[in-house]
């Protein structure tokens, strides 16, 4: 059953140089670097925050060992060391607070002169022919329109590329399954000075009931399994990133409720699980859950230029690198169950330092459109390494300042001379591969 709306006409609520769409870490990132360069920019955002699953999906830590470019800027600015702590200690700088990151994004926003438009969905690409000319938004004061020389989708999931027609696959190649969801949530009540802090999937940890991977996997409800808990800056605060949702499609509305009511439910049998049987847990209990499913995977959309997983295996170096000195393991959660997927690498995989070029930001078909964050041209297994915030985060730098590059030249994205674009990434922290 359909029905048909009825032709209207809407106000058009702006006209710039570069929309960028989804503000996570690579989105932010895109309109800090956009705004800086001088182009009008607007940033658009579901959620009343920026930050995305750093902040409303109240993330541990900032995973990967990426250096450079506009990410160690945020950690230089964020970093929350507990009272007493120096801040030398490696360890804490990559702690989120995400309450403090909130507000420190938000001021880097308006410092660099980009405009925000928060609680508003981008609901519809605005198109004439293959090339992309704005959206239509919706939210509390209607529906509009926004044009712009240059879009730059950030919403993970690129909702607006794939409305606009861009190609993609969903999930895994051979039978487009996508990894777990999850929804983080923070415990209080832990005893530092005995908590342990198991902090990736083979941390094998000896307690006095057993072996800890062990014990979650034969005593939390199936598809919740792995004990992963990380340390916060907060006194006797703990992040647990336990809940697990399998079978899920994060492009899928419905889906979204089942992983938000599958992941609730199994946070009072964690904290149980924690009471029972893992030292320095026995007082914890459920300080707050993120209001945000975290999605890992779907739409990997077709572009110029695609990264492999033999790309990361061998450190590829492209010439036309945009992104520098990316490095993480192959971090594939199990897509039947808890814990690692057999596909998956952590302790195995010695991470190298590869670039990622500037063609997978650009669709394969589509013109006036550049991509960031975990929707880039990637296949499944690259995506695992590629998809942590700190390289979306860098991701999110080269596409704001080759758009404002494009916008300003009045180029297509696809003409671009990346040389340039070089040379403004070097000038802004990045680092030479």
């Amino acid at each position: 059953m359909y029905y048909e709306e009825p032709a209207r006409k809407i106000p058009v609520y702006k006209e710039v140089d570069v929309l960028v769409l989804g503000a996570g870490p690579a989105g932010v990132a895109a309109a800090i670097s956009s705004a800086r360069q001088g182009a009008k920019t607007l940033l658009v955002e579901s959620l009343g925050d920026v930050g995305g699953i750093a902040t409303s999906g109240l993330m541990s830590h900032w995973t990967g060992s990426t250096r450079g470019g506009i990410y160690e800027e945020i950690l230089d600015r964020s970093a929350d060391y507990p009272t007493g702590v120096d801040e030398k200690e490696f360890s804490y700088r990559h702690t989120i607070n995400p309450e403090k990151l909130k507000t420190m994004l938000l001021n880097m926003l308006l410092e660099a002169g980009a405009e925000v438009l928060l609680y508003t969905m981008a609901v519809d690409p605005i198109m004439e022919g293959d090339r992309i000319k704005g959206v239509i938004i919706e939210n509390k004061s209607g529906r509009s329109a926004i044009f712009a020389k240059v879009v730059i989708d950030s919403t993970g999931d690129g909702d607006i590329a794939a409305r606009a027609g861009a190609e993609y696959v969903l999930g895994r190649e051979d039978d487009h399954s996508m990894q777990p969801a999850t929804i983080m949530f923070k415990i209080g009540g832990v005893d530092y000075s005995r908590a342990i802090f198991p902090g990736f999937f083979e941390d094998y940890r000896e307690i006095p009931a057993g072996e800890v991977q062990q014990l979650g996997k034969e005593n939390l409800p199936f598809p919740a399994g792995h004990v992963l808990l990380y340390r916060n800056a907060l006194p006797g605060v703990v992040t647990c990133n336990m809940t697990n949702c399998i079978g899920i499609d994060g492009t899928n509305a419905e889906d979204l409720v089942k992983a938000t009511v599958t992941c609730r439910n199994q946070m009072a049998p964690i904290v149980e699980f924690l009471r029972k049987y893992v030292p320095g847990y026995e007082k914890c209990y459920l300080l707050s859950a993120a209001p945000l499913v975290g999605i890992r995977e779907t739409r990997h959309f077709k572009g110029i230029q695609t990264l492999t997983e033999e790309d990361i295996r061998t450190a590829k170096q492209y010439e036309n690198w945009v992104v520098t000195h990316a490095s993480f393991n192959f971090d594939v959660h199990n897509m039947t169950g808890a814990g690692l997927d057999a596909t998956g690498e952590q302790a195995t995989f010695k991470p190298t330092s590869y670039t990622i070029p500037y063609g997978c930001l650009v669709p394969e078909k589509l013109d006036g459109l550049l991509l960031a964050g975990r929707n880039i041209s990637g296949t499944h297994k690259a995506h695992s390494n590629y998809r942590v915030m700190p390289i979306c985060a860098n991701m999110g730098q080269a596409a704001g300042i080759a758009a404002a590059l494009c916008a300003k030249a009045d180029i297509l994205p696809r003409d671009l001379d990346v040389k340039p674009l070089q040379k403004l990434l070097l000038e802004n922290g990045v680092m030479e591969p």
